[in-house]
């Protein structure tokens, strides 16, 4: 099997990795991505592809996991909440730029297809694959196939209301796409670092919040305990329509431990059924899982 490279093209980051014939990583590299500007983003990328192809000496097949999803009707990328992507062809231009075929598919469907291929998921006959980080996004695997949709966008379930919102979250936070209350508004990073602001009138990263919270801060545990029962309810939403095996969580809060042991005890009292089968599991690729599956789209 020829070497893949897959590109995770997230938000704050562009992420690489050449996979070998055993989908061993041989090369890997992150970059900052740069901000609000698509020649700039797009030059990234290729640029990171040349470097890499350099290095191992060889031309490979790239997949890229981008933000949002290529529209079936016009061909454009649409949805990201890297809003300067929104409206271009970006596949057509990287394909000009490389001078031969990319593959494009919605990073969390990447994640999902990592997860359910060799990780977490592994085995699953439906696999939900949660991110959670600058935005929130979700993919879902069937029997090993990605569910894309036909709209194109299967398992996003980031752009969907919170369900059962409390009278203090109504109408909810405005979001990017033109809604108020997306899930994406109350259960990404800056969703978190915002709640715990309100709280505490100090800003922390997602990370420090956790550690806070460790050492006993009451409000940075009354932000995660909030967090995880708006978690509970989004996912309790996804089991009540697909009903999947297993849910994995990536994006940077997927690092935060408690939330696999707090949110399936508050999964119960949302889901339609007396008992809860599906397991919430981090993944066993971590970061990686992203480049892994783009990868895999060859």
């Amino acid at each position: 099997m020829a070497l893949r490279i897959g590109v995770d093209l997230g938000g704050s980051k562009i992420a690489l990795a050449v996979l070998g014939p055993r989908d061993e990583v041989c090369w890997e590299r992150r970059i900052a991505t740069p901000h609000d500007d698509y020649p700039a983003i797009l030059e990234a990328v290729a640029r990171l592809i040349a470097a890499a192809e350099a290095d191992v000496g060889a031309r490979c097949s790239v997949g890229i996991g981008t933000p949002g999803a290529i529209s079936p009707t016009t061909g454009l990328l649409r949805n990201a909440n890297t809003t300067c992507l929104n409206h271009t062809p970006f596949k057509r231009d990287l394909e000009q730029r490389l001078g031969r075929e990319v593959r494009v598919a919605n990073d969390a469907n990447c994640f999902a297809l990592s997860e359910a291929s060799d990780g977490a998921a592994k085995g699953a006959a439906a696999a939900f694959g949660v991110i959670l980080g600058t935005g929130v996004g979700g993919g879902l695997v069937i029997d090993g196939r990605v569910l894309v949709g036909a709209n194109a966008i299967g398992g996003e379930w980031g752009h969907t209301p919170l369900p059962a919102p409390l009278a203090d979250e109504l109408p909810g936070p405005p979001c990017y796409c033109g809604r108020r209350g997306c899930i994406e508004t109350w259960l990404s990073g800056p969703a978190l670092e915002r709640e715990f602001a309100r709280l505490a009138q100090r800003r922390l990263p997602a990370d420090g919040i956790a550690a806070c919270a460790r050492a006993g801060d009451p409000d940075a545990e009354a932000a995660l305990q909030r967090y995880e029962q708006r978690l509970a309810r989004g996912l309790a939403q996804v089991i009540n329509i697909v009903d999947p095996d297993v849910i994995v969580l990536g994006g940077g809060l997927s690092n935060i431990e408690r939330w696999y042991e707090n949110v399936p005890a508050l999964l119960a009292a949302h889901v339609f059924s007396e008992h809860v089968a599906t397991r919430l599991l981090p993944p066993v690729h971590g970061d990686a899982s992203g480049v892994r599956g783009a990868a895999r789209l060859w």
